[in-house]
């Protein structure tokens, strides 16, 4: 059955990039070197791609007269010719990136280097496709509006992150919400059509965190892992042989729905036991706005009493799932973030530690428990990755190496 949200480009292109988004092999290596390591002379990338140098310096030269690099300065060794490094053009290409949650819906725009250029917010009780579409709609159209005609032309497509099968995620605390139903027969690249014509990439929202972290935060320093993201709903990816792994139908590293049991020995999910809406559901019974969770820039210091348990649970909960998921692979780190202050990062991260050292671990070798890097923004940010890397870098799933 089609989810809608597998990794799927659903438009051609019609303006801007259009006829350069499929570069070839040798050029796509070029740029994912460049994209991992930073900034290199060709005698570098030629070593690191196994081409030769007289292929490296024409498909350099190729890049740069389409502006997807530039020259840094000059460097001289103790012998010969000063080395010129090149690098990735902030302006080469950009994209879109929208975060569909639960309680809010974020767009930004990224460029080549990962940056964000400018970002919209919207927050709600609940999404609706009107209210989501509105917003993206409206936040494209302003954000298009403040850039330089040239900017806009080199913005290559969206990237929409959502939870996998929205409409199927009950409501902790009651029935699912009509505005979640309503989602079930929604098509997302279709809408997003009535307004725009650049390509649209769907991808799960956890996936799309890990994506992020793994590109832009620490997944560089590790081959295999696990990765949370503690989010409303808590989610995960995972990543094996430095690839982020999607799965055949784009939900591989549902770790949500590792299994747990409740306070009353009731089969429960791990997004049962180990998710901010627990927290936003203890903060409406003593009336308390649980808005204030969301707000930016975070600040959760005047409800840590709250805060407190809620770690202690969080922590106990990651613990246990962290150790299940390495019985199924030997991951040598577990990475988690989340929309949480980096604070509260830290604290949860050092918790599950000393968790871990606590569990009974036989026939299983402890992994690393290590802070992702990314925050709040992570779910946007690999949404934005994804039409970059589908038109301009290498997919390393497919068995390729840029290291």
């Amino acid at each position: 059955m089609k989810t809608g949200m597998e990794h799927k480009v659903i438009k051609s292109f019609s303006a801007g990039l259009s006829q350069k988004g499929v570069r070839n092999h040798n050029e796509r290596l070029l740029l994912s070197l460049l994209q991992r390591h930073g900034d290199l002379p060709g005698s570098d990338l030629a070593r690191l791609s196994s081409l030769s140098p007289p292929t490296v310096s024409a498909i350099l030269k190729r890049l740069e007269n389409d502006g997807l690099l530039v020259r840094g300065e000059p460097t001289r060794g103790k012998v010969g010719k000063p080395s010129v490094p090149m690098r990735l053009s902030p302006d080469g290409v950009l994209s879109y990136g929208l975060k569909i949650g639960r309680r809010s819906a974020d767009l930004l725009l990224m460029d080549f280097t990962g940056k964000v250029r400018a970002q919209r917010h919207i927050s709600y009780a609940f999404p609706t496709p009107e209210e989501v579409f509105g917003f993206l709609s409206q936040s494209m159209e302003q954000i298009s509006a403040s850039l330089a005609p040239e900017i806009v032309k080199r913005i290559c497509g969206i990237g929409v992150a959502a939870p996998f099968e929205m409409w199927n995620w009950d409501d902790p605390v009651g029935e699912t919400p009509p505005s979640f139903l309503s989602w079930k027969d929604i098509n997302i690249p279709l809408q997003i059509s009535r307004f725009s014509d650049l390509p649209v990439l769907l991808v799960n929202d956890a996936t799309a965190a890990c994506q992020a972290e793994h590109v832009y935060g620490r997944g560089k320093d590790f081959t295999d892992y696990a990765y949370f993201f503690v989010g409303a709903f808590i989610g995960g990816g995972i990543v094996l042989n430095h690839s982020v792994v999607a799965g055949r139908q784009g939900n591989a590293g549902a770790l949500g729905s590792l299994r747990s049991i409740g306070p009353h020995g009731e089969s429960k999910q791990l997004v049962d036991m180990a998710s901010i809406h627990l927290l936003e559901t203890r903060l409406e019974e003593v009336e308390l706005d649980p808005a204030m969770i969301w707000q930016n820039p975070q600040d959760w210091s005047k409800i840590m009493r709250y805060v407190e348990p809620w770690l202690g649970q969080t922590a106990q909960e990651l613990a246990k799932a962290s150790l299940s998921t390495c019985a199924v692979i030997d991951f040598e780190a577990i990475l988690i973030d989340g929309s949480f202050p980096e604070e509260i990062r830290e604290e949860l991260v050092e918790r599950v530690r000393r968790y871990i050292a606590t569990q009974d671990t036989r026939g299983l070798i402890p992994p690393a428990i290590e802070a992702g890097s990314i925050g709040g923004n992570a779910r946007a940010l690999g949404a934005a990755s994804g039409p970059i890397f589908s038109q301009f870098l290498l997919n390393t799933n497919a068995g390729v190496s840029v290291l």
